[in-house]
């Protein structure tokens, strides 16, 4: 059983920090560092999961506003092509798993809803539904209403029609939150969002089990301290979701992207590579083992996302800058109910073993006569005119490094052990996911 004292919420610790390839605006800011609870002597360390966002406000910097800094919804829509596929996750089921109870977070979703302009999701429309793993209402955390908040708050951002279930477990244990996965698929889910993280453990094989359920995609944050594998991104049977730092031009256009130098990313250590990366040459994996992350997004707290949070973090409540390979998670979440949405219209069954066509749409980049098949016409069109212009489904992450070690920690041309395949050039992968058989 947990003490009181990891029930309540823990307290700030706050560290003046740089922050790799952040904008000059975003230099003099702090990074605001969310421990977890306390875990009591004796407690295994395997067994309790890390959230991984990081909180990087402006000193003293309003918090009735969002941060000038930090990207908002139509940002990133725009950045990535978002907005340039029609479809927004109409029919789909998000689920987004996470440990203890945030009893504000309809209300503080509905006030980012708001200012953004996004629809209403609310349970008396039927977009969003809080459920208990359990059963029973866990205690609340601080900490963890702020991982709620983004989670909750981004996916509905990426994909706004679809449906999303909140899955609270009881605790931070592995356990309590791999019944919230079980949870979430039984409700329907057509993809887990799941933001935490572990250090690889002997016996992970034995939860791989968890992430196997047809017509479901499971995705986790790889973490962010940089060169290192963690679990359940170690999955082969998960999307790991790695981070980068993105810059725009003046007009909110893509520009470029860094490996950000807080992905997580290498070798498992237990975990054996899967058929899909023994498509493309990986780095340096002469023991044949899984490699982490699958993919990214934008995750450098500097560069990071607004998010509304109404439950008191060391006294402060309001908006915030948040990053972290959480932040990447729950988008990429939504790009994948975004692509099963197509699919249903065009009525096919939801993706599954999305990781074995993301692999495959890379290795078919110069040809998308295979993923046509089928598919809307402008989805079609959409692939046919970026294949003509030699456009590949991923942008390449060619620059940076999340660690000193060689090959393994760089960012390079083709996959990575730091940014994956790259990130999603969304009008081309969407459209040519949905066009899969």
């Amino acid at each position: 059983m947990f003490s009181e004292g990891v029930k309540k919420s823990a307290k700030l610790l706050l560290l003046l920090a740089s922050v790799a390839a952040v904008a000059p605006l975003a230099r003099s800011q702090q990074l605001v560092s969310l421990p977890l609870p306390r875990i009591e002597a004796g407690d295994s360390p395997i067994a309790y999961m890390r959230p991984h966002y990081i909180i990087h406000q402006a000193a003293g910097a309003s918090l009735a506003a969002p941060p000038t800094s930090a990207f908002a919804p139509g940002d990133i829509r725009h950045a990535y092509g978002f907005d340039l596929v029609s479809n927004q996750g109409a029919g789909q089921t998000i689920a987004i798993v996470d440990a203890y109870d945030d009893p504000n977070i309809e209300a503080d979703l509905g006030v980012f809803s708001k200012q953004y302009n996004l629809p209403s999701c609310t349970t008396a429309n039927g977009c969003f539904l809080k459920v208990y793993a359990t059963g029973s209402k866990p205690s609340s955390n601080s900490s963890w209403s702020v991982e709620i908040a983004l989670d909750v708050e981004w996916a509905h951002a990426i994909a706004p029609q679809a449906k999303i279930v909140l899955v609270e477990a009881e605790s931070y244990a592995l356990s309590d939150l791999l019944t919230g996965v079980d949870v979430a698929v039984r409700r329907g889910a057509s993809a887990v969002s799941m933001s935490w993280t572990t250090a690889e453990f002997s016996s992970e094989r034995n939860s791989d089990n968890h992430f196997v359920a047809s017509g479901v995609t499971f995705l986790a944050a790889s973490g962010d301290a940089g060169n290192g594998v963690n679990y359940p991104a170690a999955s082969p049977d998960v999307i790991a979701v790695g981070g980068t730092s993105l810059t725009l031009d003046a007009n909110k256009n893509y520009l470029s992207e860094t490996a950000w130098n807080g992905s997580g990313g290498g070798l498992s250590v237990y975990e054996h590579e899967a058929l899909y990366q023994e498509s493309l040459p990986i780095p340096d994996d002469s023991r044949g083992v899984r490699g982490v992350p699958d993919v990214s997004l934008n995750a450098n707290p500097g560069t990071g996302y607004a998010i509304y949070d109404s439950i008191a973090v060391s006294g402060a409540t309001g908006w915030f800058q948040v990053g972290g390979t959480s932040a990447a998670t729950p988008q990429w979440t939504a790009a994948i109910a975004v692509a099963n949405s197509l699919r249903a219209a065009s009525r096919k069954a939801n993706l599954g073993s999305v990781n074995v066509a993301l692999y495959a749409s890379t290795a078919a980049s110069s040809s998308s006569t295979s993923f046509e098949t089928s598919v809307h016409a402008s989805a079609a069109s959409l692939v046919n005119r970026a294949t003509a212009a030699g456009v590949g489904y991923f942008f390449p992450v060619t620059s940076g490094t999340n660690g000193n070690c060689g090959t393994v920690c760089d960012a390079l041309t083709g996959y990575d052990f730091v940014t994956g395949l790259g990130t999603p050039r969304v009008s081309v992968l969407v459209p040519a996911l949905a066009a899969r058989p």
